[in-house]
């Protein structure tokens, strides 16, 4: 008698099955890092802003905080969706140019609300403290945007590759100067 299994398996694992894909397509090793290091330092920054009992200006904290709790709720979704399997189901293609926008636009609205509050609060401890968090936060999203552009460069450029047209003549494809070929159509003329 042999004494091989009756039942032997039948599904093979799938290395790509699991809930972390990084590196992927849209995300590598260090930007992964530097996005978490941006969902951090904004939770901070949030978390201390909020921690101030009393403002003599609260419009420089107001505007503080709704920036860096923005910043903290979709970075943490971005570094979500960017780093499982999540991004496909969402219907989105176009992620490199989401990416860059929004890490663009937060970078430059992070750094004037953190120059904003800087300027205009209480001068405490804890109100100092959250303005330096946010500041690393606006250098780590700045971080980001320039290894972004290093690695992949200006994601809105052309890159060459023929755009898909309507039917259209195109700028690029030369003008047929061959007449067709009378013969297998059938029209010979004698």
């Amino acid at each position: 008698m042999a004494t091989t299994p009756v039942y032997s398996p039948t599904t093979v694992s799938d290395p790509k099955s699991s809930w972390c894909m990084v590196p992927s397509e849209h995300l590598d090793i260090i930007r992964f890092g530097i996005k978490v290091c941006e969902v951090l330092l904004s939770f901070l920054a949030f978390i201390l802003e909020e921690v101030v009992s009393s403002c003599i200006s609260c419009t420089a904290l107001y505007f503080f905080e709704f920036l860096s709790c923005t910043a903290f709720l979709f970075t943490l979704l971005l570094l979500i969706l960017l780093s499982t399997s999540l991004h496909a189901r969402v219907g989105i293609s176009c992620w490199p140019q989401v990416d860059f926008v929004y890490t663009g636009c937060i970078a430059f609205f992070f750094l004037i609300a953190s120059i904003v509050f800087a300027s205009d609060n209480g001068k405490t401890t804890v109100e100092n403290t959250a303005v330096a968090f946010g500041f690393l936060a606006s250098i780590a999203f700045f971080l980001d945007l320039a290894l972004q552009y290093k690695n992949s460069g200006f994601p809105f450029k052309k890159d060459g590759k023929q755009e898909p047209s309507n039917g259209g003549v195109s700028a690029a494809a030369p003008a047929e100067t061959e007449k067709l070929n009378a013969v297998a159509n059938g029209t010979e003329e004698v």
